[in-house]
Order: structure tokens, then sequence, then C-alpha cells
């Protein structure tokens, strides 16, 4: 699918079920990566609708200078701060509170196949948000470090430094909860 750009550039020349194939390949990582910033998978859910009504209505221009999918990872993050912001002073209780649970686990057992990884995917929920999003990018998507530092708005720099930091917390929470993962 060359990283979702060609589909983007189909939907953006008339062919609606271009955008279908868009949801449907980024969908899920990007509600896992917006849930780093909520702890709320439903509020990552509807954040993650906007994104794709973003694409939808406005058509923002893909330039190329990315991969397609940092730049809609890119559009994600923004719009997660911009909900953030807006919702931040809001004190709510959210009715789907009782749903967000069976909803996280469905996804994670969705995305996230072996005992392992969803061992491991658990553990990063415990690290703070800049941790559990780095780790995110690089080890489920699979980013490289320039990748990551766009999306987050970090050097390359800070990156490295920010996922030896990550690393080494995530090792300490598995070895707490009596797992070693040697890859780390």
């Amino acid at each position: 699918m060359d990283n979702g750009a060609s589909s983007y550039r189909r939907f953006l020349e008339g062919d609606k079920n271009a955008l279908t194939e868009i949801i449907r390949e980024y969908r899920d990582g990007m509600v896992l990566y917006i849930g780093s910033f909520t702890d709320n998978i439903c509020i990552a859910e509807e954040i993650v609708e906007e994104v794709f009504i973003k694409l939808y209505v406005k058509r923002p221009k893909f330039s190329g200078k990315s991969t397609f999918k940092t730049w809609l990872y890119s559009i994600g993050r923004f719009t997660a701060i911009d909900y953030i912001r807006k919702n931040s002073k809001a004190v709510s209780v959210p009715v789907d509170d009782f749903y967000s649970l069976a909803d996280k686990e469905e996804i994670e057992i969705n995305y996230i196949r072996d005992e392992q990884k969803i061992m491991l995917h658990k553990a990063m929920q415990k690290l703070n948000s800049d941790y559990r999003q780095v780790l995110y990018l690089v080890y489920f998507e699979r980013f490289d470090t320039s990748q990551t530092a766009k999306i987050m708005h970090k050097t390359n720099r800070q990156i490295t430094y920010l996922l030896y930091r990550a690393k080494k917390s995530l090792k300490s929470e598995l070895e707490r909860g009596g797992f070693s993962y040697e890859e780390l």
C-alpha cells in the first residue's frame, strides 16, 4: 500500500474507498498511541475518529517530507494535544468508564496477539507518558528515531536519551512483575 500515501492520493482524486483502506490500516495503532496521552481508550477512539474526519473534510496536503504514517501520527498527536487542552479545565465523569476496560482489552487482544507482548504493553501503561509514547512509536509502530522525533517534536538526540531512559524504566517495571525480556 505504499505506507498509505498512494491510498491518500487516490482519496484526494475522489476514490472514497481509499480512505476506508487508510482507516483500516492505521486506526487500531493510532488508538493505542493516542491512548498513551489520554489514559482512556474511549476518548482515544474519539480523537482518532476526529483525525479521520479532518482528513475527509479538510483534505490536508501530504508533502512527502516524511512517511505517510509519520505525517498521520503527527496529526493524531496534535489533535490529542488540542483535545487535552480544551478539556483539561472541565471536570467530567465519563459514562464510558464502564466500557473503557473492555474496549481496551479487545483492542489489545486484536492488535497484540502473543502473551509476552500483552504483558509488555501492560507494563508500559505504568510508565510516564513520554516513555510510553517513544517506546510505542519505536517498537510497536517501527518508526525510526528521526520519524519519532518529528512526531514528538523533539530532536534526534532527545529521542535517543528518552528511549534509553524509557527502556531502563520498562525493564525495571517488568522485573518487578517477575518478567524478563532479553531484547531490552
